[in-house]
């Protein structure tokens, strides 16, 4: 079990490390669903489901409407 909680500590940080260092918004997103997962994995291991539930719904929710208005936006030619 502790290697599994050593695991998701690990992807946490490079998910946070791969959303910090890309400068393209697609590969951005990718590093923070990655986070999300395994803060969400790191929390349900605490046995603080709700939490893990809460960071799901607004952290990530919110994240990705704001990832889908910036690719709209550099989508954009004009």
């Amino acid at each position: 079990m502790m290697e599994f909680v050593l695991f998701l500590g690990l992807c946490f940080v490079l998910g946070g490390l791969a959303v910090a260092s890309n400068p393209s918004p697609y590969y951005g997103v990718v590093g923070l669903v990655v986070a999300a997962v395994a803060g969400c994995g790191w929390l349900v291991s605490l046995g603080v489901s709700f939490m893990s539930l809460v960071l799901v719904l607004v952290y990530l929710g919110g994240m990705l409407v704001v990832f889908v208005y910036s690719v709209s936006l550099a989508a954009d030619p004009y």
